[in-house]
């Protein structure tokens, strides 16, 4: 005979957040990002819901004017009628250790607008550019109805690839004068772009930066689709509506990157991402004399930090299971 389970019953505030409370959806942010019991709930509770919202990732070195496109480009969809999320992952602050809240700033001109809800959320030193909580908040604002879900990665500049694992469409900012294209083709973020954006289009080197770009596309193994080089001024509000167009039609072709093996990916790599971040933690604050031995070894160069980092894995195992 089989027995049926009843589904766990949804928390409260999962139901305010997928009925579209922006108040309850502040909430749910938090209780994700402090990692509180009640997180896997309401993570448990808005799987059925996700899927709706294009996730669009806007990535690029500092001084490359990605808060002010953003910017840009949530009024632009405004204009479309779209709601909009905005996940923007700050400098974590060295004193408190939150977010610098610099975008939030940038992006005032949208405070009274029911219609783009933006968070501002602490990189934790991520060196990706994406703290491990951006995945699961953007779910959240997928969730809770938002059309476009934006993510800004703080512009570390040379490992921001992480964001292709997130993203629907991928948006690499370049400006002219900054060597951009440089730092772009050795950290590789080039082969992650859906769209190549040269901002700062009224500055004398911009047409000089989008040939060099549209050289190295050039250079890359075929793909299927052509990726575009747009030009755009964020300040003046210019290419933004083609920036828009190209993003949706990409999302259009691209259509949703939920498939079973997509999802998995994603999942494997933030499940990396918070394993190292505890191997980290483990050893920054043990005191135990196995990892006080393995550290005197490396610092007397009796092992490599590879074999040291194995043991480290083994003894945090032993320690865990004591």
């Amino acid at each position: 005979m089989l027995v049926q389970v009843d589904e766990p019953e949804k928390p409260a505030l999962a139901i305010r957040l997928i009925d579209g409370e922006i108040a309850a959806l502040a909430r749910a942010i938090s209780v994700i990002e402090r990692d509180t019991p009640n997180a896997i709930g309401i993570l448990r509770a808005i799987r059925p819901h996700l899927g709706q919202a294009v996730v669009v990732g806007f990535t690029g070195p500092p001084g490359a004017g990605k808060s002010t496109l953003v910017n840009a480009f949530v009024a632009e969809m405004r204009k479309r009628g779209k709601t909009i999320g905005v996940v923007a992952v700050d400098p974590s602050s060295p004193i408190s250790g939150g977010a610098v809240l610099g975008d939030r700033i940038r992006m005032a001109e949208h405070t009274m607008d029911d219609g783009v809800f933006i968070r501002s959320l602490a990189s934790r030193g991520a060196l990706g550019g994406l703290s491990a909580a951006a995945a699961q908040v953007a779910d959240l604002m997928d969730a809770a109805g938002r059309d476009v879900v934006v993510l800004e990665t703080v512009g570390a500049g040379q490992s921001e690839v992480e964001m292709a694992s997130i993203a629907d469409v991928r948006i690499v900012i370049s400006a002219p004068g900054l060597g951009d294209d440089v730092q772009a083709i050795k950290a590789g973020i080039l082969e992650v772009a859906d769209i190549l954006v040269v901002n700062k289009a009224d500055q004398p080197l911009a047409n000089r930066t989008k040939r060099q770009l549209e050289a190295m596309l050039a250079l890359r193994a075929p793909t299927q689709h052509k990726v575009p080089v747009l030009s755009t001024d964020a300040i003046e509000r210019q290419g933004i509506s083609e920036l828009a167009d190209a993003i949706e039609a990409t999302a259009a072709r691209n259509e949703k990157r939920s498939d079973r093996s997509a999802l998995a990916g994603r999942t494997r790599h933030l499940l990396a991402q918070a394993v190292s971040q505890a191997a980290e933690t483990h050893t920054l604050q043990s005191q135990s004399d196995a990892i006080e031995a393995i550290i005197l070894a490396v610092q007397e160069a009796q092992i490599s930090l590879s074999d040291a980092a194995r043991q480290v894995l083994n003894t945090i195992h032993k320690e865990l299971n004591d």
